[in-house]
């Protein structure tokens, strides 16, 4: 599974090694999940969820934060996982319980996961997230919602409706050219699986533009994310079991792709955050560790990934994962990412500056391990 520590009911274990076999016309992931504003039933109340975690953070054009993460009543990445959304008003000081739902049938068979927020350049939010039966990224399919009024505690969401076929894990990349580029994979029974799904009509259509070949003994669920390079090439990185990211490059908007091979960055196998700042330097959000999920850093390149800073230490225990973000109009830089999501259950944010990377330290402003939502015990450290 996704953190390959998670417990395993037999279940679930079932439904991971063998997912169902249907009909052509039994394919029920193809159907809207339900999507729940309002009236939230206490069965999506926080104390009933045994497993929460892979968050994703977007921000407003005046400041609203919008979270999101997927969760389970059963303890793990199962058939019974739905999609939660919460809100912030005041910069992350305090947070809605829940604002959306997104459950395609409660108990199954078909699950909600793999979140996704982000606000387009047109200022509308989108809520994605994956929709399958057990872990079969072959039939899993890219769903979203948006709105129109992100700065508001209770927007108008639009119907559900799917893009693409796969698992989209990290944020589109808006191109030089207006172009709109989607990461989505079918995760591991495809060969090119790591696709470049592109608009070029503001989020109308989407359509498959070409993709990267990432070796089956190096692959481990994709998730990978893909910058404009100055010289116009498109840079992919890509999750991997190697201890590294995998890389690959397209000189042609993302038609074609070299075939996926690991890169000098080190990192154990886990999403990472890679995003260009306004400065015009790329941030990365990175484990230290090749092996295990620690020590979360945000590093800096001045020369588009050939070389890396130090960085800013972001949290350094253990079990924290699967960082994402965004920078504001102001330069602040806002990280979102989980920590044990089976026992303690946490989401926190980190609010810090490119200055503070560079000067491998927290400015006067910097914001650490901000708590952002938990379901076990409060927390005790700092949360500035």
């Amino acid at each position: 599974m996704r953190n390959f520590r998670l417990p395993l009911t037999i279940f679930s274990l079932i439904y991971f090694v063998s997912p169902p076999v249907m009909a052509d016309d039994e394919k029920p992931f193809l159907k809207p999940p339900k999507v729940f504003t309002q009236n939230i039933g206490p069965e999506y109340q926080k104390e009933t969820r045994k497993f929460q975690g892979i968050p994703s953070l977007a921000r407003s054009p005046e400041g609203r934060l919008w979270a999101v993460w997927y969760a389970s009543p059963t303890g793990g990445e199962d058939q019974n996982n739905y999609v939660v959304a919460v809100t912030s008003g005041d910069d992350g000081k305090t947070w809605t319980e829940h604002s959306v739902i997104i459950d395609p049938d409660k108990t199954g068979p078909v699950r909600a996961y793999d979140p996704e927020v982000w606000l387009d350049p047109d200022g509308r939010l989108w809520l994605f997230w994956a929709q399958a039966i057990a872990h079969d990224g072959t039939v899993a399919g890219v769903w979203a919602i948006t709105t129109e009024t992100p700065d508001v505690e209770n927007p108008k969401w639009s119907a559900p409706r799917r893009l693409t076929d796969g698992v989209m894990m990290c944020k589109p990349t808006v191109l030089s050219t207006g172009e709109w580029v989607l990461p989505a994979s079918t995760w591991r029974k495809t060969d090119n699986s790591a696709r470049a799904v592109v608009s070029t009509d503001h989020g109308k259509s989407w359509e498959v533009r070409g993709a990267s070949h990432v070796p089956p003994k190096m692959r481990a669920f994709d998730e990978h994310m893909i910058v404009e390079r100055k010289d116009g090439s498109l840079w992919m990185l890509i999750r991997s079991n190697t201890g590294t990211l995998l890389e690959s490059l397209s000189t042609d908007r993302g038609k074609t792709w070299s075939t996926a091979k690991p890169s000098h960055i080190a990192h154990p196998s886990a999403r990472f955050f890679l995003r260009r700042l306004a400065s015009g330097h790329l941030l990365l959000v990175k484990h230290h560790d090749t092996t295990k999920r620690n020590k979360l850093t945000a590093q800096i390149s001045k020369d588009d990934g050939l070389t890396w800073s130090s960085g800013l230490i972001l949290d350094e225990r253990s079990t924290i994962s699967y960082p994402d973000g965004v920078q504001a109009e102001d330069g602040k830089i806002y990280i979102i990412y989980d920590r044990n999501r089976t026992t303690d259950r946490q989401t926190f944010m980190a609010v810090f500056s490119e200055d503070d990377i560079t000067n491998e330290k927290p400015g006067d402003t910097t914001r650490l391990r901000v708590l952002i939502n938990q379901v076990a015990k409060p927390f005790q450290g700092s949360s500035n």
